[in-house]
């Protein structure tokens, strides 16, 4: 399996990176790995990788992953034969997932990324990788020239595909992709001749509450950015009852909408003013000379924010010149996760924000830290608080590739949810399905029309209780969750140990189904299709809950208290962060299986 250079002195287990560099060699026109010999390369036509997270060695009836010091544990496994049918050895000893016994000879290692605390996404390392050394180059060119503007903010202004992209509410004059329901509003279409000078620019953040229609408008505050001045802060009263203040988040009380009579449509109102281009005043003293041509209008006024799509939809307006800090600027790991405000305003203004604990967000402490955020990209250029410059999308290399016939590489991400506004956005097809059975219906689908394909089955990862909700306490969140739990559950707040694992009999019909997909799958690749199975990880239950738990610990030190009145379920110990590193370790193994459909 490796290469006889590399067998004896393979010190780390096979990267995901590793895994992509692999694909884009097989696929595209990487250089070959130097882990793995691959003869005749160049007759593979198709590539299909499946993400099954799940398959454990347990599972395969795999010897488990070596311990002691002198043997090394990144060399890969033998897959143990198929017991034959006549044996008495019961299901038991057999392959739960007989096809990977007859397909696959080894199981190679793999680790997952992360650091010693956290596991880092698989999917965003698997299908973001380092440009090529000209692409690089042509970058750094188009970076140098872009520093001749780079105090003009008009450059950061979202495109509709962009907005389109991050779910923005579209004016039906930019694009007929949002039907406006009822009490909705948009600016007007900006002119298409106006003044350069003048160029307003809002920051603004809004809080919301839940009531029985849902999210509602209950405050909303704007900042001229030029002056820094406060020019509109309101609270408004919902129109439906509320069963939500989402105090922790919003910092909106029963006390404070109390005395509150402004609506949501008042507040349109006072923003439609504020957003729209300005007219002139007929009334005016002075006329221009009729020779003269007349003054171009000012420019249509600029909002900016921090995931502003959700302000704009509390405030029920379409608005088409909009700044986004949280595109505007990169999230350590890169596309298409979002870097949470406070981090950013911490990271790169050298300053804390929303420290209020159970007290709530101040939104005009969040609309400075966007204009701040704003002046600092002025300031300093494009390339300023940008992470992972000099990588891209999978399919973006793809797109280039030169060595294989015509250059054309037709991709396709079939995934669960929503992949085309996620990891395959930029692939020529994107599939969201509900099922494994959709996945698997889709992929037959696509696969003889693309050269990639990459699909994930979650099934058993779902089964095994891998896959939880997110913490609300992660610190890149943008929202807080639809239903936190309430300040009077005291139980709420503390990590709960990982359910015990699924029975034999809960575990058989899913092991069944999936041996079922993945034979059908194979049974219909062409010939000479490289077939890559790699399950990315391991279980993360235990890592999840320590981490929850040392987030807890962190945010009641800042919240004031002392760490003699921490809830005994919440604090945290030097063994805990040895036992935090360690299930973080078991965490990140994975496994990977490489075959070629003959």
């Amino acid at each position: 399996m490796y290469s006889n250079t590399e067998i004896v002195k393979r010190h780390h287990a096979i990267a995901v990176d590793d895994v992509r560099d692999l694909i884009l060699h097989l696929i595209a026109d990487s250089p070959p790995p130097n882990w793995l010999r691959i003869d005749n390369a160049k007759q593979i036509q198709k590539v299909v990788a499946l993400l099954i997270p799940g398959l454990t060695p347990d599972i395969l009836s795999l010897p488990p992953f070596p311990t002691s010091a002198t043997v090394n544990p990144n060399l890969p496994l033998s897959i143990p034969l198929l017991p034959p049918p006549s044996s008495d050895a019961g299901a038991e000893s057999a392959a739960s997932i007989p096809f990977i016994a007859s397909t696959f000879s080894h199981a190679c290692p793999t680790r997952a990324p992360g650091d010693q605390t956290r596991m880092h996404s698989v999917l965003s390392s698997f299908f973001t990788g380092p440009v090529s050394g000209e692409e690089k180059k042509r970058r750094l060119t188009q970076r140098v020239q872009s520093e001749n503007n780079k105090d003009d903010p008009i450059r950061y202004l979202l495109t509709l595909e962009q907005m389109i992209e991050n779910d923005y509410p579209i004016p039906s004059y930019m694009a007929d992709v949002f039907e406006k329901p009822s009490g909705w509003v948009e600016t007007p279409e900006p002119p298409v001749n106006h003044s350069k000078k003048g160029q307003k620019i809002y920051a603004i953040d809004c809080e919301m509450c839940i009531t029985e229609d849902g999210k509602e408008l209950t405050r909303v505050c704007i900042i001229d950015v030029t002056s820094g001045i406060v020019i509109y802060d309101q609270l408004v009263k919902p129109t439906k009852p509320i069963i939500d203040y989402l105090t922790r988040w919003s910092g909106i009380t029963a006390e404070a909408l109390g005395p509150v009579t402004t609506t949501l449509a008042q507040v349109q109102a006072h923003v439609l003013r504020l957003l729209s281009p300005p007219v002139g005043n007929p009334f005016a003293l002075s006329k221009p000379s009729t020779s003269a041509a007349p003054p171009l209008p000012p420019p249509t006024p600029i909002l900016l924010g921090h995931s502003l799509e959700s302000d704009l939809k509390a405030l029920k307006i379409c608005h088409p010149r909009c700044i986004d800090t949280a595109l505007m600027y990169h999230h350590p790991r890169g596309r298409p996760l979002k870097p949470g405000l406070a981090w950013l305003t911490k990271k790169w203004c050298g300053r804390d924000i929303q420290t209020r604990g159970e007290g709530g967000h101040d939104p005009e402490e969040d609309a400075r830290a966007c204009l701040d955020l704003l002046k600092k990209k002025l300031e300093n250029g494009p390339g300023f608080g940008e992470f992972k410059m000099d990588y891209e999308s999978i399919f973006e290399r793809m797109g280039r590739a030169t060595g294989r016939g015509n250059g054309v590489v037709n991709s396709a991400v079939v995934d669960l949810g929503n992949p085309s506004v996620m990891h395959g956005s930029k692939a020529n097809t994107a599939i969201g399905c509900k099922t494994d059975d959709e996945v698997l219906e889709n992929l037959l689908n696509v696969i003889p029309s693309h050269q990639f394909t990459f699909g994930r089955f979650m099934a058993l990862a779902t089964t095994l209780g891998w896959v939880t909700p997110k913490a609300t306490l992660d610190s890149t969140a943008t929202q807080p969750p639809i239903a936190p739990p309430t300040p009077t559950t005291t139980t709420s707040s503390i990590p709960q140990e990982p359910a015990p694992p699924p029975t034999p009999e809960q575990l058989a019909p899913i092991l069944a189904a999936l041996n079922t997909h993945l034979k059908t799958l194979h049974a219909s690749l062409p010939p000479r299709t490289a077939l890559v199975i790699f399950t990315g990880h391991s279980d993360p239950r235990r890592m999840s809950v320590l981490n929850a738990r040392k987030g807890a610990f962190e945010s009641a030190l800042k919240s004031g208290k002392t760490p003699e009145a921490i809830a005994p379920a919440l604090t945290w110990s030097a063994s805990d962060g040895r036992d935090l590193e360690e299930a973080v370790e078991l965490a990140r193994r994975g496994l990977l299986f490489l075959g070629i459909k003959q």
